[in-house]
């Protein structure tokens, strides 16, 4: 029996491949698999899976024929995933030396649905480590709880997907699979839904993933049309969010991480290719127009007034035509 499945998309990163399957095979064990999702790469990415699938014990290697975008590539793991447990890494990261088998270990001891990590993160040759947002450590708790408060980070805003565990419970209740086609912010309704919809989790202070940040190929560094999909991700989290039991309470939370995100995307527009620039204001404004306009009228009363601001002269620009999200 598969004990773990661990979900690899790659795409264009033949650079960095390398070095993700190296710790990949300082963390294989005989119950462990380690999925490999090639989405259509274009470099040398396929032909080091090739041989990775040959070499690396537990690999299995899965290639789309077209370019479907992280999302749909993770989508293609779960599904293929054998493992009574799941975990996530991209090909351009990299892990610890037998961190997978002490990520386990914390999920077994705990019985929870999920467990969430911290993680270092390097840009160029800083390293940096980034904690969970959550206080409490190594407990057990109902994930609902950890949504609030709505004017700090919490752990729906610690979205990464690799840096945790998940019962494979979670992919029988629907809970696991990603929104398919999202090219940006796929983790954000997945976490949410997750936090909403699942039954316990708990946080631990393990170290072990490695995240390569500025990366050149990543669309965190690519200013094209694709980083709108952030729209239509936190539309889902809001229209999710307003059917939740707790609607009342949630909705300020998830109106005002979406208003912040608008926020940070309208203040380095310059990195924007000047078509999707024009469209990304446009997106925004009729975003903004779609929210609960109470909800949103508070989350900008609570906001900075740089922000505040950007974000009202936004919502009175008049809408343009043939614009959705």
């Amino acid at each position: 029996m598969v004990k773990l499945s661990v979900i690899v998309p790659f795409y264009n990163v033949q650079q960095y491949a390398p070095d993700t399957l190296k710790s990949l095979r300082a963390n294989a064990r005989a119950d462990f698999e380690f999925i490999l999702v090639d989405d259509c790469s274009r470099d040398e990415t396929p032909d080091i899976l090739a041989r990775a699938e040959r070499e690396l014990p537990g690999a299995v290697y899965v290639r789309h024929e077209k370019n479907g975008g992280l999302a749909t590539a993770r989508n293609t793991g779960i599904d293929a995933a054998r493992g009574e447990y799941l975990t996530f890494l991209d090909g351009d990261d990299w892990l610890a030396p037998g961190y997978y088998e002490q990520l386990l270990a914390s999920i077994e001891d705990l019985g929870c649905d999920f467990v969430r990590t911290d993680h270092v993160q390097c840009t160029a040759r800083a390293r940096t480590i980034h904690r969970v947002p959550q206080g409490r450590r190594g407990v057990v708790m109902n994930p609902r709880d950890a949504i609030l408060p709505a004017d700090r980070s919490t752990s729906v805003d610690y979205a990464y997907a690799w840096a945790g565990i998940y019962h494979r419970r979670l992919v029988d209740r629907g809970l696991l699979h990603f929104t398919h086609g999202l090219r940006t912010a796929e983790d954000r309704p997945w976490i949410w839904k997750l936090h909403r919809e699942a039954e316990s989790f708990a946080t631990v202070g393990l170290l072990g993933v490695f995240y390569r940040r500025g990366v050149a190929s990543s669309l965190t560094q690519i200013g094209d049309v694709r980083q709108l999909d952030f729209i239509r991700a936190f539309d889902q989290v809001v229209a999710e969010t307003a059917e939740d039991r707790d609607a009342e309470k949630l909705l300020p939370k998830a109106v005002r991480t979406y208003c912040a995100i608008i926020s940070h995307h309208l203040g380095s527009i310059e990195r924007f290719e000047p078509a999707v620039a024009r469209k990304l204001k446009s997106m925004s404004a009729v975003a903004l127009r779609r929210m609960p306009q109470d909800v949103l009228d508070d989350a900008l009363d609570s906001m900075d007034i740089q922000r505040a601001t950007r974000l009202r002269r936004l919502r009175r620009r008049p809408a343009a035509t043939g614009v959705a999200a």
